[in-house]
C-alpha cells in the first residue's frame, strides 16, 4: 500500500523504536528472569500456601519470558535490518511487557503481607532497579515506560504507605522515584525521537544525493558518448556541436519567450536553495504570481501584443529577484524565490512587484494596465519541498483571486484544510450516483385558496460516507466541477419516476430545480423528453425552477430553451426572485408561470420586505403568473402572506422535505 510522506515518516520512527526495544530485549529478559527467580527462590517460605503462590508466579513469569524470548528470536531472524511493518511487532512486545509488569505487580500485592523486613527491603531495591533500568531501555515509547514503571513501583509503594509503618518513608521515596523516572524517560524519549527525525532527514538527503549522482552519471555518460562521436569529425564541427548542446540544455530548462526558467528548470534550481536553507536553518518565501486581465488582452489584441506585455512584465519582476530565482510557471503565471525574508518582508516585496506591474505598458499603440494576484508560502513553515511550497502558494493565489483580484495572501492551514475538504467532496461526488448516496426529498406546496396540496418541490440530498452534506455545500461544488448536468438529469428522472408511482395523487404536480449548466447543455431537452416519455407523466404536471442567474448568461440561448420547454407544456418558475440579476426588460422576454418569493423577504417581517412582496405580487399579476412564497415557518407568516395575496405557500409550517414514503403518509393523513 502506498503511504504519503507523513505516514511513511511515522512508520519509520515506529520501526526504529521497535528495533531499539528488540535489540535490548534479551538483556532485559535475562535480568528479569534472574531477579524474579532470585527473589522467589532465595526467600522461599516454609508455608506451603505461600510457597505455592511464589512458585506459581515464577512459573507464569518463566512462561511469559520464554514467549517474549521466542518473539525476540523471531525478530532477529526475520525482521532485523529489513523494511517491515513495525506495528504487529510493537503490539507483541507491548503485550509481553504488560504481562511481565502485571506479574511483578501481582507478586507485590499477593506476597507483601508475608514478607519479612529483609525480604521486603531486598524486593523494593530489586523492583526499583528493574524499573530504573526499564525506563531507560523502554525510552523509545512513553506508554511502555508508563505501564512498566507503574506496574513495578506503584503497587509496592502503596502497600508500604498503607500497610507497613516501618517502610512508610520508602513508600514515599518510591512514589517520588516513580515521578523522577517519568521525567527521565520522557527526556530520553524526546532525544530518541529527535535522533530518528534527524536520521530520516539524513536518509532522505542521501537518497536525493544518490538520485542527483545518478542523473549526473547519466549526463556524464551522454557527454562521453558525445565526445567519442566528436572525435570522429573534424575540428570545424566541434564548436557547432557544443553550441547545439548548450542550446538544447537551455531549451529544456528555460522559457523561450521570456528567457526565464521554465517549470523543469525552476524546480531544479529550487533543490540547492532548499538544501542550503535546511543546512543553515534559513528561511525564504515562494511567491506565485498570476497576472489579472492578461487573458482578455490576449484574446482582444492578439498574442503579439500579449508577448510584448509578458516580456515587459518579466523585466519589471527581475528587479525584485536574484538571478535564476524567477521562473515562468505557464501562461501568465510566474514563481519567484525571495531568500532570507520573513512574512512581512515577503508581503512588502510582493506589493512592490504589484506596483511595478501596475505601471501601464504601451504595446503597438495600445496602453494596457494589468494587475497581479500573489500567493505566498514560507519555508519551512508552510512546506519543506519544492512542490509543497509551490502548491501551497498556488492555492493561496487562487483563493485570493476568488476573494479579491489584485491582492496578496499568505498560506494558512485553514485554507489548506478547506481545499482538501473540497477535493474530498468533489472526488466522492463523482461517484455519488453509482454509490447510491443521492436521494430526493419532497416539500409540499399548498394552495392558499383551498388549503390543499398543489405540488411538491424535489430537493436533492447527499449522504457521503454517513455524513449528511448540505446542498449549500455540494451544489456549488457540482456546478464548479461540471457535474451538475449529470446530477440534475438524475434528479429529474428520479422525481418523475416517483411522481409516476404515486397513483393516489394524480392531480399533484412536481417542481424540479434546473441549474444554468443544465439549461445550456445541448442534451438537456433530449433528457427531458426521454424522462417524460419513459414515466408517462404529463408535461403540464412538471414545473422547472430556474434562478435569476440564468439571465446573466447567453440570453438568446436561454430564451430559446425556455420557449422549447413552454412549447412542450412544461411550466417555468423563477426561484429566489429579487435576490439576483432579474430586470423588467429581461422578464418581459422570458416565458414563465410562477414567481417564487425568496424566504429572506418572508422571514424578515419588516415593512420594507412587505413592500418588495407587494411589488412582486403586482408584477406577477401584470405578467399573468402565480406566486409562491417559500420559508413559511409560523401561522402568523401563513396568514400574513395569504392576506397579501400570495397564491401558494411552502415551508416547514406545513412540512419539512420528506422522503417519498413519508410524503405519501403525510398526504393521506391530510386527506
Amino acid at each position: 500500500m502506498h503511504l504519503n510522506h507523513g505516514e511513511a515518516t511515522k512508520e519509520s520512527i515506529k520501526r526504529d523504536a521497535v528495533n531499539m526495544l528488540m535489540e535490548n530485549c534479551l538483556i532485559g529478559l535475562s535480568m528479569t528472569a534472574f531477579c524474579f527467580s532470585g527473589l522467589v527462590l532465595f526467600f522461599l517460605p516454609a508455608d506451603p500456601i505461600l510457597q505455592t503462590k511464589k512458585l506459581t508466579l515464577l512459573f507464569v513469569m518463566c512462561f511469559v519470558l520464554v514467549a517474549r524470548f521466542l518473539d525476540a528470536v523471531y525478530w532477529r531472524r526475520n525482521l532485523r535490518g529489513r523494511n517491515y511493518n513495525p506495528y504487529p511487532a510493537f503490539l507483541r512486545f507491548s503485550m509481553g511487557l504488560f504481562a511481565t509488569g502485571l506479574i511483578w505487580a501481582s507478586y507485590t500485592l499477593l506476597l507483601f503481607d508475608s514478607m519479612g523486613t529483609i525480604e521486603l527491603a531486598v524486593t523494593m531495591v530489586v523492583i526499583a532497579n528493574m524499573a530504573a533500568g526499564g525506563s531507560t531501555v523502554l525510552s523509545p515509547s512513553k506508554v511502555l515506560v508508563a505501564i512498566y514503571a507503574t506496574a513495578l513501583i506503584i503497587p509496592m509503594s502503596l502497600c508500604a504507605l498503607v500497610y507497613h509503618d516501618e517502610f512508610f518513608v520508602l513508600g514515599v521515596f518510591g512514589i517520588v522515584f516513580w515521578f523522577g523516572m517519568f521525567a527521565s524517560a520522557f527526556r530520553y524519549n524526546n532525544f530518541f525521537v529527535d535522533t530518528v527525525h534527524l536520521k530520516t532527514r539524513n536518509t532522505a538527503l542521501m537518497e536525493q544525493m544518490s538520485i542527483e549522482r545518478q542523473e549526473t552519471e547519466k549526463v556524464n555518460t551522454l557527454l562521453r558518448q558525445t565526445n567519442q562521436q566528436l572525435d570522429e569529425v573534424n575540428e570545424s564541427l566541434e564548436i557547432k556541436v557544443s553550441k547545439r548542446t548548450e542550446a538544447l540544455f537551455r531549451l529544456s530548462n528555460h522559457d523561450q519567450l521570456t528567457g526565464l526558467l521554465n517549470r523543469n528548470g525552476f524546480i531544479k534550481q529550487m533543490s540547492p536553495l532548499l538544501d542550503n536553507a535546511k543546512a543553515l536553518n534559513g528561511t525564504f518565501a515562494l511567491l506565485f504570481i498570476d497576472l489579472d486581465g492578461f487573458k482578455q488582452v490576449n484574446d482582444s489584441l492578439g498574442h503579439k501584443v500579449g508577448d510584448v506585455i509578458l516580456a515587459e512584465t518579466v523585466q519589471r519582476l527581475r528587479k525584485y529577484c536574484e538571478k535564476d530565482h524567477l521562473g515562468r510557471w505557464g501562461g501568465d503565471e510566474f514563481v519567484a524565490v525571495i531568500p532570507y525574508v520573513n512574512v512581512d518582508t515577503a508581503k512588502t516585496i510582493a506589493q512592490a512587484m504589484r506596483s511595478g506591474i501596475n505601471v501601464p505598458v504601451v504595446a503597438n499603440q495600445n496602453q494596457i494596465t494589468l494587475d497581479a494576484t500573489i500567493g505566498i508560502a514560507m519555508f519551512p513553515e508552510h512546506g519543506s519541498s519544492s512542490m509543497d511550497l509551490i502548491q501551497h502558494a498556488d492555492l493561496t493565489m487562487y483563493d485570493q483571486k476568488r476573494k479579491q483580484r489584485g491582492s496578496i495572501g499568505v498560506f494558512n492551514q485553514t485554507l489548506f484544510n478547506q481545499v482538501k475538504r473540497e477535493q474530498y467532496l468533489c472526488e466522492h461526488l463523482r461517484y455519488a450516483i453509482d454509490n447510491d448516496e443521492l436521494c430526493v426529498h419532497y416539500q409540499p406546496i399548498i394552495d392558499v385558496k383551498t388549503n390543499t396540496l398543489s405540488s411538491v418541490e424535489a430537493l436533492l440530498r447527499w449522504t457521503c460516507e454517513g455524513e449528511n452534506i448540505s446542498p449549500c455545500v455540494f451544489i456549488p461544488l457540482a456546478e464548479k466541477s461540471g457535474m451538475m448536468p449529470e446530477i440534475g438529469a438524475w434528479v429529474l428522472n428520479r422525481a418523475l419516476i416517483d411522481l409516476s408511482h404515486w397513483s393516489g395523487a394524480s392531480e399533484v404536480c412536481i417542481s424540479v430545480n434546473v441549474s444554468i449548466a443544465q439549461l445550456l447543455n445541448d442534451e438537456f431537452i433530449h433528457i427531458l423528453d426521454s424522462a417524460l416519455a419513459t414515466t408517462q407523466v404529463a408535461p403540464e404536471r412538471l414545473t422547472l425552477e430556474i434562478t435569476e442567474s440564468v439571465f446573466a448568461n447567453d440570453e438568446e440561448l436561454v430564451s430559446e430553451r425556455l420557449q422549447a420547454l413552454v412549447t412542450r407544456g412544461v411550466k417555468i418558475s423563477i426561484d429566489d426572485f429579487g435576490t439576483g440579476f432579474s430586470s423588467l426588460f429581461r422578464l418581459q422576454n422570458m416565458p414563465f408561470n410562477f414567481i417564487k418569493i425568496d424566504r429572506s423577504f418572508v422571514q424578515n417581517g419588516s415593512e420594507e420586505s412587505d413592500t418588495i412582496i407587494r411589488a412582486t405580487l403586482l408584477m406577477a399579476k401584470e405578467f399573468g403568473c402565480k406566486t409562491i412564497a417559500e420559508g413559511i415557518e409560523t401561522n402568523e407568516q401563513r396568514e400574513h402572506l395569504a392576506k397579501l395575496g400570495t397564491d401558494y405557500l411552502q415551508g416547514f409550517y406545513f412540512a419539512k422535505p420528506l422522503e417519498l414514503a413519508e410524503l405519501k403518509s403525510w398526504y393521506n393523513d391530510k386527506n
